[in-house]
This record gives C-alpha cells, structure tokens and sequence, in this order.
C-alpha cells in the first residue's frame, strides 16, 4: 500500500501506527527492521521525521503459520454461514493470545472450534480476528472464516460502514440527551497501557450518544461508534466528566456497586455480507449482571 505523510516531523513509526488500521507502533517497527517499509523509495527507520508529502510504501508480509492450542470451550455463536461467524463474547474472556493468556483466550476457543476455517491475514496472534473488544466488555464481535471475507470486513470497519452499537451505565446525569464526542485518542504520554484524548500521534475517534434511562446518581446509555479506537467509549466518557461504572483505570478509582470492571457491552453488529453485500444485524441481549445492575438502579431511586 501507499500512503503520503500528512503531517510534518512526524515519526515514521508512529505515522504507520496512526494510518494503517490493525497497526499498533511495535508492529510497525517491526515492519520497518524487516526492510517492508520505503520512504520515497528509500528504506525507512523508526525515528525518520517525515516531510510534508513524503511518499511511504509499506508492504505487509505473508501471515506465518502459528502455533496456537485449540482449547475447548462453550461459544455462544450467534450467526453463523459459510464466510462469517458471529461471537457473543462473555465479560472476562480475553479475545486474543498475549502474556497471561497463551491458551484461554477467544482465539484459542475458535481454533478447536474451527480448526483451519479461519482467516489468516492478521497473522500470528488473531486468525479469524477482524476487530476486537476489551477483556472486561462483553459483546458481538466478528470473525472471518477466510480472507475475503477478512479483506471485505476489515474494509468496512476502516470506511466505517461496520456499524457497532453498545449499551453502558455511566456515572453522574447527562444533562443532554443525546450528544458526540468528537476528540482524537493516542497514547497516554506517561502510561503506554492507557489511551487518551490527545493532539499528539493520535487519530479522530466519533463516538455518539443517547440516553436510555436515568437513575439516581447514574445513567444508562446507548454508544454508537462511527470510529473504533482502542478503549473509544470508555475514553470519551471519561473526557466528558461520565465515566463508565466500574472502569478502575479512566473512572473512579474505587469499585462502585460491586463493579470492579467497566459495565459495557456490544449489542447490535450491523455490516454487508461479504460475499453478495445483503444487510446483516445481528442482536446480542444484555448480560444477566448488567440487567441485575439495573434492577438495583430502579430500587434506588
């Protein structure tokens, strides 16, 4: 692929990590030691500066095979045909394999599940994988049974056609009913494990709201991502002064009505099948906990 810098003195690195979706900054880095990456024709280096302009080619290279342990384990499959399978993943299991989690992960699951029926474009660490959602957010997440559809759905989700829906309890009363957020997420300058709205080596992130109920001291929302940055929601209500119940690393700090994880959870999946673009939407119902927290919410008021 070609891209064209936008940004002057900007690092290569963290110019591929910003532009190329499924890019974190160490893959990118990665990509730039293995010689993948030209700057005007050139090899490029982490640390280039770019120039206004700058013509980068970037060649990703073929998926490796892995070595990833199938492990049995209940999938609450809630669409499946021959190209795509939709996941309704619990709260508490991790999508992909990474340090902590080498064998009990979603992928693990979807391995002895599928077996070979499964992308292989995102390489190593998330066949199937086409996007993800946090540990502790439960929800519908896609899964490509080949490249096609891993090509036509990945797409989707970089033009924004994927439209991603969720459903939280956010501390404190909106005063609005309905409102954006419109501020681009990067890196936390002092902790790399934490997202931040930021100017610096950031990308836009949109992020729409509506609210559902309002209890005393709490509000029930409905999310829509027209982007899909990494902790999107669970930022931007932070920034705007109503963090997520339970979110211990951007809310408060202590546990709130027995939460000591964030209360979100995808509930409506909406893309064009990637073989003949028929509209699919696909529903996923509240959790038992989160519909207990509401409950309590109710007696409280």
């Amino acid at each position: 692929m070609t891209l064209f810098a936008d940004m002057a003195g900007e690092r290569l690195d963290a110019f591929l990590a910003r532009n190329v979706e499924g890019m974190t900054r160490s893959a990118a880095q990665k990509l730039l030691e293995e010689g993948c990456v030209l700057r005007c024709g050139k090899p490029g280096k982490k640390n280039d500066k770019l120039n206004l302009g700058d013509e980068i080619t970037v060649t990703l290279p073929e998926p490796k095979a892995v070595d990833i342990a199938p492990t049995q384990m209940e999938l609450d499959i809630v669409y499946e045909d021959e190209d795509v399978l939709v996941i309704n993943k619990p709260k508490g299991l991790v999508v992909h394999p990474a340090a902590g989690h080498q064998n009990d992960t979603l992928v693990n699951g979807l391995m002895y599940a599928m077996g070979d029926n499964l992308s292989g474009i995102n390489g190593e660490l998330r066949p199937g994988i086409v996007h993800r959602i946090d540990k502790d957010t439960s929800g519908l997440l896609a899964v490509a049974k080949n490249d096609l559809a891993h090509v036509v759905l990945a797409s989707q989700l970089k033009d924004h056609t994927m439209a991603r829906t969720y459903e939280c309890i956010v501390c404190g009363n909106l005063k609005a009913d309905s409102g954006t957020v419109d501020a681009p997420i990067g890196r936390h300058p002092s902790d790399r494990k934490k997202m931040c709205v930021t100017e610096r080596n950031s990308r836009n992130a949109v992020t729409h709201w509506e609210v559902i109920a309002r209890y005393r001291g709490y509000t029930h929302v409905r999310c829509k991502l027209e982007t899909g940055r990494t902790h999107q929601i669970r930022v931007h209500m932070a920034h705007i002064g109503h963090p997520i119940l339970g979110d211990l690393v951007y809310g408060r700090k202590k546990p709130e009505l027995g939460q000591e994880s964030q209360v979100l959870h995808a509930g409506v999946l909406c893309f064009r099948h990637p073989r003949d673009e028929r509209p699919v939407m696909v529903f996923a119902p509240l959790p038992e906990y989160f519909e207990n927290l509401l409950k309590k919410l109710e007696r409280m008021q």
